[in-house]
């Protein structure tokens, strides 16, 4: 048998999944402190596209807050729904609740329209000096605005990401991405907290409006169908590398909900993969080449067994090895989202996983896809 070359990946994959078990070892969760007195105006963005049956829940939870009801503002943009998202949102007496339409904005058309587009047109409407934004089909916890301001003051941070979670279901479906989506967060808190790289949902960010104009928004990555969220931080880290963090409260959670079906998952992914090519950090760009090689292998190698009997056992070694150093770190991350029993899926669920982290980070380089309605890239 040739050099065993599958040792390096391997290596490399165990020494990057324990560095984050390692980061995650050293995060501090955040406490609100309890002299804490809420002063900061808020504005909340919600862009939301044909969202109708999620709207309500969404806006019940803003409604919700414990913070003072005076000081924050919700602002839902509706991205050319066409559904009635805009007539459920008109529909809820509040004062608080403001709804702008893309299609009152001069020259915008639904096909130039996008998600980095809504927010920028929230913002520039927003009242208040600091900016939060989830998507609609999210539910926030009471304590969230409160969370969020009290550790946006602690730290005097311009940008700041918070934690994100799947909410309750069933079905194989909703066991694999919960599972796929608690390891994205895990790492992205590993990340984020102990400055490793840059890594963010836009279910649950918060930065300030000054600086998001001084910034430019979203200008230079506009164009790019996804992203509204890390490479926004990618922005605000370049402008304010002491200034961007990372808000680890339990009170600070939002709850999303799955894709619905395994087609809506796949295209969600793959958008999610799309703009993993305009990273601009190179830590970043070599664990997910690493990462993907390293899926590429374990997909490809039970194949090699016409070649050599002794692949399939190597294969299995992998698998093996693959799956207790991702046990070790998604462990103490399940206990923090409350995860603990989707853990039984997690070994079934390895050749599925294998076969997606393959598929999803390819097409996502280097095809086109639909997304609510419209076709981007």
């Amino acid at each position: 048998m040739p050099f065993p070359w599958y040792l390096l990946l391997i290596w490399a994959y165990a020494t990057i999944i324990l560095s984050y078990w390692r980061a995650w070892r050293k995060v501090v969760p955040f406490q609100v402190p309890d002299d804490h007195i809420p002063v900061t105006p808020i504005s909340v963005i919600v862009p939301a596209r044909n969202e109708e049956a999620n709207i309500h829940a969404c806006l019940r939870s803003l409604l919700a807050q414990s913070y003072p009801s005076d000081l924050y503002e919700i602002i839902v943009v509706d991205d050319f729904s066409t559904d009635g998202t805009a007539a459920s949102v008109s529909a809820v007496q509040d004062t608080r609740v403001r709804l702008l339409r893309m299609q009152d904005v001069p020259g915008m058309e639904a096909h130039t329209s996008s998600k980095k587009k809504a927010i920028a047109r929230g913002v520039s409407m927003a009242r208040n000096v600091l900016i939060l934004t989830t998507d609609a089909d999210c539910t926030c916890p009471p304590e969230w605005l409160r969370t969020m301001a009290a550790c946006q003051s602690a730290t005097q941070a311009v940008f700041l990401a918070a934690p994100v979670r799947y909410g309750e279901g069933k079905g194989l479906l909703h066991a694999f991405e919960t599972l796929d989506f608690m390891t994205l967060q895990g790492i992205t808190i590993a990340a984020a907290s102990n400055g490793m790289h840059v890594m963010s949902n836009g279910a649950n960010l918060g930065y300030l409006k000054g600086a998001f104009e001084a910034l430019g928004g979203f200008s230079g990555v506009d164009h790019i169908a996804s992203g509204d969220d890390m490479l926004l931080q990618q922005k605000f880290m370049a402008a304010h590398p002491s200034r961007v963090t990372y808000c680890t409260a339990p009170s600070a959670i939002v709850t999303t909900k799955g894709a619905g079906s395994w087609r809506a998952f796949i295209r969600q992914r793959i958008r999610w993969a799309s703009k993993a090519r305009h990273y601009k950090e190179p830590g970043l760009l070599f664990i997910l080449v690493v990462v993907y090689l390293f899926n590429l292998l374990l997909l490809v190698m039970p194949f090699l067994y016409v070649i050599d009997t002794d692949y399939l056992w190597i294969w299995l070694v992998l698998m093996f090895l693959k799956c207790l150093v991702e046990l070790i770190f998604l462990v103490p991350v399940a206990r923090f989202f409350g995860k603990t029993r989707t853990l039984w899926w997690f070994i079934p669920m390895q050749p599925l996983h294998v076969l997606y982290t393959v598929v999803a980070g390819a097409f996502g380089q280097f095809r086109t896809y639909a997304w609510k309605g419209r076709r981007v890239k």
